[in-house]
């Protein structure tokens, strides 16, 4: 039998104060969740009010009233498409952003990535873990366990469409798992800040690396927890201070309204540190966010890409992974 030919179309979005979910959007995803209820637009004002501020804060050289940039946000949701079978299928949503000088009027691609979205994610660990764990006495990974995302997360960024769409490969930036201590070490860089490494890998690692991502964990200036950035490639020189300034500014933006007990914690982390979610030494923002409608999405979500995506096409999946491998 032919291996299955795999493919991926991209479309994009602005994010703005304007902005909804478009109905195969992932609601679990930060920007997604914002945008719901009768709060969403300003919710959304106050988000992208934080990001600019804080990319100000970051580059401000030659920026004496910290108004000089203004940083966009596009939305970009990737279908998968099994040529000859069934409809194109949501598989990731990725943010990209990009840079606006109002002084010079001009614009500067940012970083593709940030933000991270994926159903078969959302079925691998709401779904997937519980029931390999279900009548277990520990907690046990299953077999295999993020390989297939893995796969298509490769073949995606090497694929036509990306390389068409994106001129550099993707930054993820997302929070540090909670309960895993982490040590400062000597290593410094001007946008990053301080770097930070973990004692012990966590699984969220494990997965990413799956992905073929490499991580870093820093705590850039004026910020009270590290973030971990995973990569592919040289973090620290394959992309410019303005692009690595629109990824901290996005992300610690989401992670201060998502996880604010560990970045709007009121002590700044120390040399060792572990974050702990269970804290009440923090400062709330003023975005309505509801953690547990979110933890429930991402099961119902992890059942729906099962439904109509995983079960269907578990034969033509498990091929199509067999034949990259070899």
């Amino acid at each position: 039998m032919r291996n299955p030919a795999l493919s991926y179309s991209i479309r994009t979005i602005t994010f703005d104060d304007d902005y909804q979910p478009a109905a195969n959007t992932r609601l679990t995803t930060n920007f997604a969740n914002l945008a719901r209820g009768p709060g969403r637009k300003q919710n959304l004002r106050t988000a992208l009010d934080m990001i600019n501020q804080r990319f100000n804060s970051l580059v401000n050289w030659d920026n004496p009233h910290a108004d000089r940039y203004r940083v966009e946000l596009e939305i970009v949701s990737v279908d998968l498409h099994i040529a000859g079978i069934g409809p194109a299928f949501p598989a990731i949503e990725v943010l990209k952003t990009q840079i606006v000088d109002n002084l010079r009027q001009q614009r500067f691609d940012g970083v593709v990535g940030n933000n991270f979205s994926s159903y078969i994610r959302d079925y691998d660990f709401s779904v997937l873990l519980a029931q390999h764990n279900k009548d277990r006495p520990t907690f046990q990974v299953p077999e295999h366990f993020g390989e297939l995302h893995g796969q298509l997360f490769q073949h995606f960024v090497r694929s036509e469409a990306y390389q068409r769409h994106f001129s550099k490969l993707p930054v993820i930036c997302i929070s540090v798992s909670e309960n895993k201590v982490y040590q400062r070490n000597g290593n410094q860089h001007p946008i990053l800040g301080v770097e930070y490494v973990p004692t012990e890998p966590s699984l969220t690692e494990q997965y990413f690396q799956k992905m073929g991502l490499q991580v870093r964990y820093f705590m850039p200036e004026q910020s009270v927890a590290p973030l971990a950035f995973y990569f592919f490639g040289d973090l620290l020189n394959d992309y410019t201070n303005l692009e690595l300034a629109s990824t901290i500014s996005t992300m610690e933006t989401f992670q201060k309204i998502y996880r604010p007990e560990i970045y709007n914690a009121l002590r700044r982390a120390d040399v060792s540190y572990c974050p702990r979610l269970a804290s009440n030494a923090y400062v709330s923002t003023s975005v309505e966010y509801d953690r547990d409608e979110r933890r429930a999405l991402a099961l119902s979500q992890g059942h729906y890409v099962e439904q109509h995506l995983l079960k269907p096409y578990q034969q033509t999946l498990a091929q199509w992974v067999t034949q990259v491998e070899c």
